[in-house]
This record gives structure tokens, C-alpha cells and sequence, in this order.
């Protein structure tokens, strides 16, 4: 029996309800698929501060290293706001990427056909849309320095280095090659030196990989073509801050933000986060989509266990669920049959999935 342990940070608002939903749901299909997980629970975000008064103390980095994988929630919310930057949620999550080592943020969008009326575009705009974005995540204008605050002016540095380019391109191309092939490179190279390097170095890599075609856009026209003709992408590999505004605006393609899983993978360790944040206003009332996280749960069998049938069972149990008219309540008016909590939601994918 092969074992496997988790870094549980389920975090702040919905945070905690959803991981338990995604810890239900791999239980049910390791049992199935004869593999045994074991799990930490670690501190991150608001939780973090109010226990510790560091949103990321050392014993969580210490967990995540120490572990296979980190299945992570949602951070933040208002009650931390107003905390100078070094102490805010937020920092202490890009301060475990950083300690992770997780370079490649992976975000899928697919459009399911059952909730294809969710979507605020045409459904014969997107229905058939499975895109994956492949983002850059420990470098660009994100942890450029020099970077400052004095007076009346402000700066940030946007940097790359072939190595770090090189290095997200082939995850991006490797991706490609069990998809379908194509790739999409995505910069700003008629006006920054740095997405000309990205496009030099991405060109030269693509070498490798003769199967798969490459075209270049710049971003945007990428925003522009993601909402005109979104099945036209298959793998879009593109920077950090580029990354992070156009995943988000894939996200709604489908309808909810809700429903789609991110990965982030370096080359030992991975997190695993729904994409979604932590949602205080509905923390604690049993209304929140789990489902984003359970996606997640199924990429890390994916891609850091190499659990390919059991990621299976889960994405199978997900659309088995839709089909039948499951929802909750942020998709509740999309054909529903009957409106769940979150954790019947839970509980109906971890039955199905055992069932396939």
C-alpha cells in the first residue's frame, strides 16, 4: 500500500469547511484505490496572526516541507485589513511559495455542460472551453527588487532570468503534450525587455517539443480573445502578474469561481488551493462550494502522487453530481433538482466517487 502525508492548512472564513469536504472525499477513494493518506494540520493566513501573531510561523513552513503535499483553503478577510503589509494574510502565503519552491500555478477552466447557463457569456461562446493557464509564480514584477514607497512616488521591478523562463516553459509544454498539444505564449513584448526575453527563451524551448505548436500573443489581446473565442486555447503559458489577472478571468467562464482548482508545483513540493478566497460572510453557515477544493484534492492525486484513477473517480463523481441537478446555493438557480449544503455536497461526491 503506497502512503502518502498532507499539510492540511484549511485557513480562514470557508476555508476549514471546504478542506473537510476534500479530506472526506480522498478518504473515500483511497479506501478504493488501496493508498493510505495521512495529514498535518498547520497554521497560515489570519488564523495564523491570531494564534501566533505571524501569518506564517515557522513550524507551518516546517510541516509543508516535511510533507508530500499541502492541501491549503483561503486566507484573509477584513478583520486583518488593516495590518502593515509584513504581517497581512496574504504575505504569509506568498512567503510558503516562496519556502515551497513552487514555481508553476496551474489553473484550469473547464465549462461544464450542465451549468453552461451560468456563464455571463453565450453558452455557444464557450460551451466546449477546456483551457489550462500555466503561470509563473516566485518571480516577475512580484518579487522584483529594488521596490519602494517614498513620498509621492512608488516602483516595483519586473525581473526574469532565462533559467526561471526556461524552467515554467517546459512545465507548460509538458502539460501540452497529454492535452492537446497547443501552446499559447503570453507577454508584452513590443514594449518590456523582459517579456521580449520570455519570448526569445519560450521560442528556443519549444524546440523541444516538435509535437506541439506555439503561437505568441500579447496580453492584451490574450484578456480580449480569452472572452471572444476561449476554445481556441488549450495550455496558455504566461508570467506571473499576467498569469494571475488572466486566470482570474478565465475563472468566470465558467460561471463560478467556486468550481475551479489551482495547483502550484516546484520540483519536489506542491500546494494545492481552490482559487476562490475565503468568503467571511458565508464562513460557518454551511453554504460554501467545496467543489473547487475537492477539484484541487484531485489534482494533487495527479500530479504530486501520480494517483491517476483516483483523480479520475473524483472529477467523474463532480460531473456525475451537476448531471443530476446537485447544487449549491452559489449555482442554485442552474437547473437545480435540489439545493445542498456543503457537506452533503461533499458527501455526494465521496459516495459517487467510491461508486465508479
Amino acid at each position: 500500500m503506497r502512503r502518502y502525508s498532507v499539510a492540511l492548512i484549511k485557513g480562514d472564513g470557508i476555508g476549514p469547511e471546504i478542506i473537510d469536504e476534500a479530506v472526506k472525499v480522498l478518504d473515500a477513494v483511497s479506501v478504493k484505490e488501496n493508498f493510505e493518506i495521512t495529514y498535518k494540520e498547520a497554521l497560515l493566513g489570519g488564523a495564523a496572526i491570531d494564534m501566533t501573531g505571524d501569518p506564517i510561523p515557522e513550524e507551518t513552513i516546517e510541516i509543508a516541507k516535511s510533507c508530500d503535499a499541502v492541501l491549503f483553503g483561503a486566507i484573509g478577510g477584513p478583520k486583518w485589513d488593516d495590518l502593515p503589509r509584513s504581517k497581512r494574510p496574504e504575505t504569509g502565503l506568498l512567503k510558503l511559495r516562496k519556502a515551497l519552491g513552487v514555481f508553476a500555478n496551474l489553473r484550469p477552466t473547464i465549462v461544464y455542460d450542465e451549468l453552461i447557463n451560468a456563464s455571463p457569456l453565450k453558452p455557444e461562446v464557450i460551451q466546449g472551453t477546456d483551457l489550462m493557464v500555466v503561470r509563473e509564480l516566485i518571480g516577475g514584477i512580484y518579487f522584483g527588487e529594488p521596490r519602494g514607497y517614498e513620498g509621492d512616488r512608488a516602483y516595483n521591478t519586473m525581473v526574469y532570468t532565462r533559467a526561471e523562463v526556461e524552467r515554467i516553459a517546459r512545465v507548460g509544454f509538458d502539460i501540452a503534450m497529454k492535452r492537446n498539444k497547443r501552446v499559447t505564449s503570453v507577454d508584452k513584448a513590443n514594449v518590456l525587455e523582459v517579456s521580449q526575453l520570455w519570448r526569445d527563451v519560450v521560442s528556443e524551448v519549444a524546440k523541444e517539443y516538435p509535437e506541439v505548436s506555439l503561437d505568441h500573443m500579447y496580453v492584451d489581446n490574450a484578456a480580449m480573445q480569452l472572452i471572444r473565442d476561449p476554445k481556441q486555447f488549450d495550455v496558455i503559458l504566461t508570467g506571473n502578474i499576467f498569469g494571475d489577472i488572466l486566470s482570474d478571468e478565465a475563472s468566470m467562464l465558467s460561471g463560478s469561481i467556486g468550481l475551479l482548482p489551482s495547483a502550484s508545483l516546484g520540483e519536489k513540493h506542491g500546494l494545492y488551493e481552490p482559487i476562490h478566497g475565503s468568503a467571511p460572510d458565508i464562513a460557518g453557515q454551511g453554504i460554501a462550494n467545496p467543489i473547487a477544493a475537492i477539484s484541487s484534492a484531485a489534482m494533487m492525486l495527479r500530479f504530486q502522487f501520480g494517483q491517476e484513477r483516483a483523480a479520475w473517480r473524483i472529477e467523474e463523481a463532480i460531473r456525475r453530481v451537476l448531471r443530476e441537478g446537485y447544487r449549491t446555493r452559489d449555482i442554485a438557480s442552474f437547473d437545480a433538482k435540489e439545493v445542498v449544503t456543503t457537506s452533503e455536497m461533499g458527501s455526494l461526491i465521496a459516495q459517487y466517487a467510491a461508486q465508479l
